[in-house]
């Protein structure tokens, strides 16, 4: 329990930060919603006229964007970037960090197995994680709310953010394999993050290629995209089993290998 306090209390600061940019960029986003709305200009002729790979960068797809639901669509695909790169470089640090610090030998003198140690770092990473995850939550139903004329949304949103919860976990526990697997853990943070925007990457490649329709298993940011869920289609089973099935491979590979691992003093 000890552990996992002294996890809590050192990245109490960084998920304040993280937070709070949350917030502001829900903020910002149904603010300039309400400006388009404000205007009598179509937001969606208006993005009908961008070029298909810019709307596919911007997240911009077929739902009705001058609808909350639609503007929060396209809106969600910067909240998961958000939200994934902070729980990819939390993995990876909460892992490495006791290396990164020179503060291995606290580990050591503990009384405690690796096995132990390791829990207590993942149950605060997920901690964070779920906090990270009810902020985003509770600041888009308050800020949609403000701005929405009687559409039914908040069951969609729950939804959403359910896909993004797996999701942060998803990418939580590949951070924490690479920072168990790798010999200087300091770059596992570094490489999750690269790993999580070449699958992003892949994602726009797919909108842009109706042929590389198969690929969608080998990008989580095809798994639970807001067009779908908000169109009613909830989340896919098959997304979500392979989801834990990777979880769980990764969550095995970060124990193995960081008991294994002998660690720098």
């Amino acid at each position: 329990m000890n552990i996992f306090l002294k996890e809590l209390k050192s990245h109490r600061k960084s998920l304040l930060f993280w937070s709070i940019g949350v917030f502001l960029m829900v903020a910002s986003g149904m603010a300039k919603y309400a400006a388009y709305s404000s205007s009598g200009q179509s937001i969606n002729d208006l993005m009908a006229d961008l070029p298909k790979s810019l709307r596919a960068v911007l997240g911009i797809s077929a739902m009705d964007l001058s609808k909350v639901s639609g503007y929060y669509a396209m809106l969600f695909l910067y909240l998961l970037l958000m939200a994934t790169i902070h729980a990819a470089m939390l993995g990876a640090t909460i892992i490495a960090k006791e290396e990164r610090d020179k503060t291995s030998e606290f580990l050591f003198v503990k009384p405690v197995s690796r096995s132990t140690i390791i829990t207590a770092k993942l149950s605060a990473a997920f901690t964070n994680i779920l906090i990270f995850n009810l902020v985003t939550y509770a600041s888009s139903i308050i800020l949609i709310g403000k701005y929405n004329h009687g559409e039914a949304v908040n069951g969609d949103i729950a939804m959403l953010m359910a896909g993004m919860f797996i999701l942060q976990i998803l990418f939580m526990v590949i951070g924490s394999a690479l920072a168990a697997v790798k010999r200087k853990p300091k770059t596992a943070a570094s490489l999750a993050t690269g790993i999580l925007l070449l699958t992003y990457m892949l994602s726009i490649v797919i909108d842009l290629n109706e042929n590389l329709t198969g690929l969608k298993y080998f990008t989580p940011f095809k798994y639970f995209e807001a067009k779908n869920i908000m169109l009613g289609g909830g989340l896919d089973t098959v997304f979500v089993a392979l989801s834990f099935v990777l979880i769980a491979a990764l969550l095995v590979i970060t124990y193995v290998f960081y008991k294994k691992r002998d660690l720098t003093v």
